[in-house]
């Protein structure tokens, strides 16, 4: 008996990233800070229209930058804080499997993101630390919005819990109907491959390691394949020189 109320208690208890989370409320002093726009205003840019746009109207300094991502990046995470309050408001979401297979998919995701920033010598007020943390953000709301969508056939709940996912269509549509050789995947696999092999022998094992829990800790992570090999490529590639993908938003 002491056992079956466990369970259910364990069913009740919800984490504070869904249950608790509530939308934060705009003030006047967030606006003059993005220069008098409003959140959806400034989401409507891309990140990198928005710091063109920012550091226009303030200057063009790294303090500036730096500035125009953390305003991007509040606004994105109230964003994803909306769209948790409205699920947890209509008794929609992730049960507890599921979002305790994205923290360990997180978890794995900072990781490397660490090891990475490490390896290419990026000091954490570097600028590409600065842009890793922004675009960080997408698989959060992915994971949420996948909750939010009305999806015509829906996987039993039952199946949604032992994928450890969502219903979620990927951030960006993947071109089934690509060639082999001009395959998205194949060609970032390629270049994640590259960039592997320019680095010494002890590093390149230890960050391929590294990447490889990404998706061992949990199988959430597949459904973003693409977009997880874009933004580990970031992390890699050179800050110099024309980046392999375009930012995630």
């Amino acid at each position: 008996m002491k056992v079956i109320v466990a369970v259910l208690i364990s069913f009740l208890i919800v984490p504070v990233d869904f249950a608790q989370v509530k939308a934060a409320p705009n003030h006047p002093g967030d606006n003059a800070a993005r220069l008098g726009m409003t959140c959806p205003q400034v989401l409507a840019m891309s990140s990198t229209d928005w710091v063109a746009k920012f550091t226009a109207a303030k200057d063009a300094g790294p303090e500036s930058t730096v500035l125009a991502i953390e305003q991007y990046g509040k606004c994105y995470d109230a964003r994803t804080d909306r769209l948790v309050a409205s699920l947890v408001k209509q008794g929609q979401g992730p049960l507890m499997g599921s979002r305790g297979n994205f923290a360990d998919f997180e978890s794995a995701l900072k990781d490397f993101t660490a090891k990475a920033l490490e390896e290419t010598e990026q000091s954490s007020h570097s600028m590409k630390n600065q842009y890793a943390g922004l675009y960080e953000k997408q698989f959060r709301y992915a994971f949420y919005e996948g909750y939010s969508q009305k999806l015509q056939k829906r996987p039993s709940s039952e199946t949604t819990e032992k994928t450890g996912g969502s219903a979620s269509a990927s951030p960006t549509d993947m071109q089934s109907s690509s060639k082999p050789e001009t395959d998205p995947m194949t060609l970032a696999k390629n270049h994640f491959g590259e960039l592997l092999a320019g680095l010494p022998e002890d590093k390149r094992h230890e960050i391929h390691a590294a990447f490889g829990q990404i998706f061992e800790r949990s199988s959430i992570g597949e459904q973003w394949k693409l977009e997880i090999y874009h933004y580990v490529i970031f992390l890699l590639e050179p800050s110099s020189g024309k980046p392999f993908s375009p930012p995630p938003f």
